[in-house]
């Protein structure tokens, strides 16, 4: 059974377990939101949630700590997200449990999260789950976002919640093929109303869209509450609707919180997840 985020452990006091517990994941639906967008159905977009875990470690059969990385693909096409500060609780009692191998918590997180995000789904399938040990962690690298900086236009701004109506496509001309990148998207937790920063990658195929128009719309997110990949969705589909591009792909990184960051890529088309590479404000 899933919950509102309201009953999360979002903006509450929380005692951390000290032994494994998989009943602290918490289930969002996803449909909720996707309504307020025109989404009462199938979505019209194939993605991925990109999650990293910074923070994970437990106990080996001896009792002697190892510590991790870790990442976690959420297909969108699950019916749930899980809460991020609920999944920051569920590692966290990892910390003090015995676990005999690296493969034994990998498939236990595999295992957790799926439950979690398919509850409620008649084909429930499995989460990617991979674990980096120390040795490997010079083979973990950064890069940034790549495509043409929006952020370069010296714009005025004043309309700090979303507004769709700033964007435009030039339907006149040939179409085009882009990449933009912008670091100015922010959003607030739906719960908590703390900031979540991000940066975005717009990729599409069709009429141009307007540079300026879609660079105040990014900066109208400023004042928004929603969970991460609600943003992405709804500046997938207000690009969708207003614009019309043959095909569109919208991909952020948000920094980190509570060790935890979420990478959500929308795309009208299907076409291999990204590397889930940190770039430098993560």
């Amino acid at each position: 059974m899933t919950s509102e985020p309201e009953q999360s452990p979002l903006g509450k006091a929380s005692a951390y377990a000290d032994q494994y517990d998989a009943t602290l994941l918490f289930p969002i639906p996803r449909a909720t939101k996707r309504a307020d967008i025109g989404i009462t159905g199938d979505a019209p977009f194939f993605g991925a949630d990109l999650w990293t875990a910074y923070e994970v470690s437990w106990l080996n059969a001896r009792g002697k700590p190892v510590v991790a990385l870790a990442h976690i693909t959420i297909p969108c096409e699950s019916p749930n997200i899980v809460e991020s500060k609920s999944f920051k609780l569920y590692l966290n009692s990892f910390n003090s449990s015995r676990f005999t191998s690296m493969e034994e918590v990998r498939d236990t997180i595999r295992a957790d999260v799926s439950e979690a995000v398919w509850r409620g789904s008649d084909s429930p399938r499995t989460i990617g789950v991979k674990l980096v040990l120390p040795e490997c962690f010079g083979d973990e690298t950064m890069g940034e976002l790549q495509g043409l900086l929006l952020d370069r236009l010296d714009i005025e701004c004043d309309q700090y919640t979303p507004d769709p109506s700033l964007l435009q496509a030039n339907h006149e001309e040939a179409p085009v093929t882009e990449e933009l990148v912008s670091h100015l998207l922010k959003s607030n937790c739906l719960v908590t109303g703390q900031p979540d920063w991000g940066s975005l990658q717009i990729s599409y195929s069709g009429a141009q869209i307007d540079q300026e128009g879609l660079l105040k719309y990014i900066v109208s997110f400023r004042n928004h509450n929603e969970f991460h990949e609600q943003c992405v969705e709804r500046i997938f589909m207000d690009i969708w609707t207003r614009c019309q591009p043959i095909k569109l792909s919208v991909y952020a990184r948000y920094t980190r919180r509570g060790g935890l960051d979420i990478n959500p890529l929308r795309t009208s088309h299907p076409q291999a997840l990204p590397k889930n590479r940190r770039n430098a404000r993560q």
